[in-house]
Formats: C-alpha cells, structure tokens, sequence
C-alpha cells in the first residue's frame, strides 16, 4: 500500500470536537438558506400567477427579466447576431 492510500480524513468527531462544531454551524446556516430561498421561490411564483392574472404574458416578461441581467454590451452583440440570423433566413422584419 501506497502512503496516500494509508491515509485517512482527521477524526473532527472526537480530538477536534471544535471542527464539528464548525461544520455543523456550515451545515445549519446552508439549511436555513435553502429554506428561505425556497420561500422566496413560492413568492416570485406567486408574482408570476398575479402577473398572469392580471393579463400579461409571462413568457415575455421571463425575456425581459433574461434582457435586463446582461450588460448592455452582450445584449447589443446578441441583438446584432440574431438579426444577421434571421435576415439571412429572409426573416427580417
């Protein structure tokens, strides 16, 4: 046998109590974290029903949500891209 494969994780369980700790503190705040974005993925879901409700079309404003997070940049480059596409498809507007 190797020496790399003689070794093993340190024991955080018993001699170093404190890094168990530690870890269960990481551990605590992840589940916290998931359980407020999960609450916070029913409100936008909820946003989207009221949305849809009040007879706008969620798909657009999925693009424009998807529009606003790239800098301005990206998305002139993307635009100009898409049009050379389509205008070479002979689907200009």
């Amino acid at each position: 046998m190797s020496a790399a494969s003689t070794q093993r994780a340190p024991d955080v369980s018993s001699s170093e109590g404190v890094a168990a700790d530690e870890l269960k503190q990481f551990i605590e705040r992840i589940e916290r974290l998931n359980e407020e974005a999960d609450a916070i993925k029913g409100d936008i879901k909820e946003v989207f029903a009221e949305l849809k409700g009040r007879g706008f079309d969620v798909k657009a404003v999925r693009s424009i949500l998807r529009i606003r997070k790239q800098d301005h940049s990206e998305r002139q480059e993307q635009e100009a891209i898409l049009e050379l596409y389509m205008q070479a498809l002979g689907m200009a507007v």
